[in-house]
């Protein structure tokens, strides 16, 4: 036997290849140089010692690193870590994992959704630019759209009709850089067609930037079906628990930049030499130009980094989002089977039912499973809403979705409370809409639950 045969295995790095649930829990893993630790420690570190002057100067060229790379995990050609304002080696490991699970090139973690959202746009649009969004999204983004986005000059159009190519072009200027859509619309799981859309963004040399939150690479992988960029809110069903807030933006690595400004779009951040002597974030860095320019250019710049403690909790829950996004979907097809049948339900939006008019796209895409955040519209308007509410006892009264405890809020009083009238009565967020988002319990001791919540409605 010769001593090849005998001498171990080297670990795998490139987990390129393997199935979803064997990527979840190794990708972007890395065996602990100093001490052989199985789990990848938390680094808490502000910053990181450079080997001597001339590695001092490659780290800020944004050239490939030495051998080694950036964090231990790291190829050789990933540019040296900084400061963990740009990055963290306990932070690299979910941005790995999450660009392996979504199919991505690369990932840049930051401490919110909201900063996901903020910081994926902010390096395609400046001010006097604008950004066409879909209608139905998440409450709190149309508010980051109308208010701070409009601060920095930055407008944003809405399309109420994906179908109709009149209203695209309407909405859609010489200086629109980006259209923004949800998987899964919160809070009434209105599927949105990703491949309809993608087909608009193509045709106008656009990316398309799609949160998949509520969808999670589990059910649904935009790339698939269009997207150029995913963000996600990591605060939600990837790190599982409610621990723990942080956003997370994933680069495709596809969408063809230099095609877009020769049809008159422009992305300075991603194709422009930032000095003398440097090349374009696409120059230099090809298939992740937009991640990195996402990275260098407006999250070192406006600081909304994730904490390491909260980037090793989003690692260790997505080694179980597949097994938990199977019991989230499982009760919530029970459940909301459940609350269409009963007497005190006016309607239930979710598209994973048969009767629901975006059931088709939820079949085409999701396989039916269109997630765990739906919305429940009660007898009684505002009063039946109150009364189911104050029922309730297994569902927690809070905002926040995608927790392993199922929640309950009134989207009119508290998401929605700032918009018009008319814009709720548009968005279908009216006075009785209940948003549910099912948890980990058991489904029976959710429905009994409800059940309380439905008889309080029932004896108003």
């Amino acid at each position: 036997m010769t001593s090849s045969a005998l001498e171990p295995a080297a670990p795998i790095t490139d987990w390129e290849g393997f199935a979803f649930d064997t990527r979840q829990v190794h990708a972007g893993e890395y065996p602990d140089r100093n001490t052989g630790l199985r789990v990848p420690p938390i680094a808490l570190s502000a910053g990181y010692v450079f080997e001597d002057f001339d590695d001092q100067v490659e780290r800020f060229a944004g050239t490939p690193a030495r051998p080694g790379g950036a964090f231990p995990g790291d190829a050789a050609a990933t540019p040296g870590a900084i400061y963990s304002r740009q990055g963290n080696p306990t932070n690299a490991v979910a941005e790995e994992r999450l660009a392996s699970l979504e199919g991505g090139t690369v990932a840049v973690a930051v401490s919110s959704g909201q900063a996901a959202i903020s910081s994926a746009l902010f390096a395609l649009a400046q001010h006097g630019d604008r950004i066409v969004s879909t209608a139905s999204i998440y409450g709190g983004t149309r508010i980051l759209f109308g208010r701070s986005f409009q601060r920095f000059g930055i407008d944003v159009d809405y399309v109420w009709d994906a179908d109709d190519d009149a209203e695209w072009e309407r909405a859609i200027h010489p200086n629109t850089q980006a259209i923004y859509a949800e998987t899964i619309p919160n809070p009434r799981n209105d599927v949105t067609d990703l491949r309809r859309i993608a087909e608009v963004a193509a045709r106008h040399r656009l990316p398309l930037v799609v949160d998949n939150t509520v969808g999670t690479p589990a059910l649904i992988r935009p790339f698939e079906h269009g997207a150029d960029i995913v963000v996600h809110s990591t605060t939600k069903f990837l790190t599982g628990h409610g621990a723990a807030v942080g956003g997370a933006i994933v680069d495709g690595g596809r969408f063809d930049w230099e095609a877009a400004e020769r049809a008159g779009r422009s992305y300075p951040l991603i194709t422009a030499a930032p000095r003398p002597g440097l090349g374009s974030m696409l120059d230099r860095f090809g298939a992740g130009a937009y991640a990195r320019a996402v990275r260098e250019a407006v999250v070192n710049d406006i600081g909304p980094a994730l904490s390491p403690f909260n980037g090793f909790l989003l690692h260790q829950g997505m080694e179980t989002l597949s097994l938990r996004m199977e019991r989230h979907v499982d009760s919530s097809l029970a459940i909301a089977a459940w609350l269409e049948a009963q007497p005190e339900v006016d309607s239930v939006d979710y598209a994973g039912l048969p009767a629901h008019p975006l059931h088709g796209i939820a079949q085409r895409d999701y396989g039916g499973r269109t997630g765990s955040v739906f919305g429940v519209t009660v007898r009684g308007g505002i009063e039946g809403a109150r009364a189911f509410v104050n029922g309730l006892r297994v569902f927690s009264r809070m905002t926040g979705i995608g927790d392993t405890r199922s929640m309950v809020i009134h989207p009119l009083t508290s998401t929605h409370a700032s918009f018009a009238p008319e814009i709720s009565e548009r968005l279908g967020i009216g006075p009785g809409l209940l948003r549910l988002s099912v948890g980990l319990e058991s489904a029976d001791d959710l429905i009994r639950d409800l059940r309380a919540g439905l008889d309080r409605v029932a004896a108003r």
